[in-house]
């Protein structure tokens, strides 16, 4: 019996995907026969509307003996989301077709139950052309390179750690604080002294974890939008980055954290470093209608409770006019040589900021990119009671893709590759195909602990600090989680999007949870095999166009292997991972039996040997 409905085949609804306003998407479903319908209905709700609309099938004929076809078209001509099933009236009585497991797709039941989700965004909408088929690299700027030039620094309030390869500092102060106040002292010139080595890699974007000035090693407590931290050097130092990035290629992107400033900030002041000025301390400051008090000065709005990271209200005119204005930071580093914007927690920004934030980036240079922080499927993602509506034209390019990376590591874990490709599905049928094709794919971040350790170590299960600064792989982990690593990273690479590294992930850090994820790059000390499969994955970016912007199939996913292909008009790849104990032996699939074997892919006498916990790509081109 044929599925009675699979949102994901051109079959059943065609075209696949979100869709530009005013595009027809046709419809068919297969009934069983002895359902005995008389009438199909396709069942539409625009999201948060309480009406449904009700579209008539047309009756089309015989798939088989036992199977009728009935098919119809809907146009959407509003962006946001819709939501869709099919009712039927039969004989017996109503029945509906809702979606059902990543096995069987859908089936007819009693009642109506869940929907399909159709994502329409704004006719028009694109996004920039430079990230599509690069590699993205993350920096945390004090753990990647000091260049050894030596920074006129007046705080006295912080520690340098001398040792490189030491771990961050992790243990409370005699009261009790984690104060983030020790540094490694990597800077701006050190990262533009490994320009080279980014090039090598293939990277052609970085993004830089914040750099303005600020009282922690993170610098997630701005204390002034408008300065470099001196700690990692000037403002002519960002620009001879930016300028000398481009001449390899390479583009430079800013964290931009919007929905808070620290409390030692020239905004807040709480206290004191900044005179007399800043909200905390006067209330005829320029900043005072930035935060909210609820009785002032030491009761006021935080961000998630943390005292130390006063929120702003976004919405605030003055806020919004200092940070998107004409000559306002978003601007101001544009100016300066920057590519684009990372916004920090970008669901936590009210969609008025990030329309404004849109405007201001995109005026300044068409091409900028804008990726925000969000951790679930952004296209039907609710915060603060609302429907957020990142991905339709008027706000983001582009997110951070933890749904892929969540499915990738789980896959490596252990992980039904049934379950991994169908997050995988999710994502490409619920994302516009522009930000498809610059989806941030990361397999590590500063907020996660590191991909190495994830699918090699003993897992976290809320052990205590002292227990992640003192477990580390042992030889067998290790061994096993290299393997593991690089087909996580294979897939990372070959799925749509644009892969992020986490820098170090390409060396072998491990590292637990925050600070044991924030440890200084390994130089001298890189696990080298790692580092040139990286190199090669860059490579690969670089030759096979379908990775750019190419289509993706589903050709297998079960157990522990999965496999599917990116095609354009001029490649195609076909990417098979192998998670078993055991090599695999196959035949490839129609059309490559005279394709060529990459990165040491065994292609023998018309067979595809897999190795186990291993990758093999074969490829075609069109003249």
């Amino acid at each position: 019996m044929p599925v009675v409905f699979d949102s994901r085949k051109i079959y059943y609804r065609s075209p696949f995907g979100a869709v530009e306003q005013g595009t027809k998407i046709h419809l068919r479903i297969l009934l069983p026969k002895d359902e005995h319908t008389q009438k199909a209905e396709l069942c539409v709700k625009y999201d948060y509307s309480y009406n449904w609309m009700f579209t008539e099938l047309l009756w089309c004929g015989k798939f088989d003996d036992h199977t009728e076809i009935w098919e119809c078209d809907f146009t959407p001509n509003e962006i946001g989301l819709y939501w869709y099933s099919f009712k039927l009236t039969t004989t017996n009585g109503i029945r509906y077709v809702v979606p059902s497991d990543p096995y069987t797709k859908s089936s007819i039941e009693d009642s109506p139950g869940r929907s399909w989700q159709i994502t329409c965004y704004k006719k028009g909408f694109d996004t920039p052309k430079w990230p599509v088929g690069g590699v993205m690299y993350q920096i945390f700027p004090d753990r990647f390179y000091f260049s050894g030039s030596e920074k006129k620094i007046t705080r006295t309030d912080f520690k340098r750690n001398n040792d490189w390869y030491a771990l961050p500092e992790w243990q409370p102060n005699q009261n009790g604080e984690i104060t983030n106040s020790d540094f490694f002292m990597g800077d701006l010139k050190g990262i533009t002294k490994k320009l080279d080595y980014l090039e090598n890699l293939g990277v052609s974007c970085i993004y830089l974890n914040p750099m303005f000035e600020a009282y922690s090693n993170h610098r997630y407590d701005t204390g002034d939008y408008s300065k470099v931290d001196p700690f990692l050097g000037n403002e002519e130092d960002f620009k001879t980055l930016c300028s000398e990035a481009k001449k390899r290629g390479i583009h430079v992107i800013n964290d931009g954290v919007f929905s808070h400033t620290g409390s030692d900030s020239i905004y807040f002041n709480r206290s004191g470093r900044y005179g007399d000025k800043g909200a905390y301390r006067d209330k005829n400051s320029p900043y005072f209608s930035w935060y909210k008090f609820h009785e002032w000065p030491n009761n006021y709005h935080s961000w998630w409770g943390f005292d130390t990271l006063p929120e702003v209200i976004e919405t605030d005119p003055a806020f919004n006019e200092y940070i998107n204005g004409k000559d306002g930071i978003i601007r101001k580093w544009m100016r300066c040589g920057n590519s684009g914007w990372r916004l920090d927690v970008a669901d936590e920004l009210p969609d008025e900021f990030m329309e404004n934030l849109r405007k201001s980036v995109k005026e300044e240079n068409p091409e900028a990119f804008i990726v925000g922080e969000v951790w679930e499927d952004a296209s039907n993602k609710e915060s603060y009671g609302a429907r957020r509506k990142f991905l339709l034209g008027e706000q983001l390019d582009s997110v951070m893709n933890y749904v892929f990376r969540g499915a990738i590591l789980d896959f490596c874990k252990g992980q039904n590759a049934k379950y991994t490709m169908d997050a995988i599905m999710s994502v490409i049928e619920n994302y516009p195909r522009p930000v498809l094709r610059v989806l941030m794919n990361s397999l590590s971040t500063h907020d996660t602990e590191r991909a190495l350790t994830v699918i090699a170590g003993e897992q976290l299960n809320g052990r205590d600090r002292y227990w992640q600064a003192n477990t580390k792989l042992n030889a067998d982990q290790r061994k096993i989680g290299t393997k593991l690593l690089k087909v996580a990273a294979a897939m990372q690479y070959t799925l749509p999007g644009f892969p992020c590294v986490y820098y170090g992930d390409e060396a072998g850090l491990e590292g637990y949870r925050d600070p044991f994820n924030r440890c200084c790059y390994p130089w001298g000390k890189e696990d080298k095999e790692l580092v040139e499969w990286h190199k090669q994955l860059g490579n690969l970016r670089k030759l096979c166009s379908a990775l750019w912007d190419g289509d993706f199939i589903n050709v297998y996913a079960d157990d522990r292997r999965l496999a599917y292909i990116r095609y354009d008009e001029k490649t195609t790849l076909y990417c098979t991972f192998n998670l078993y104990d055991h090599e695999v032996v196959i035949d490839p699939p129609p059309g490559y039996t005279g394709a060529t074997a990459l990165l040491g892919t065994k292609f023998e006498n018309g067979k595809l040997t897999i190795a186990p916990l291993s990758a093999a790509f074969l490829m075609n081109e069109y003249k």
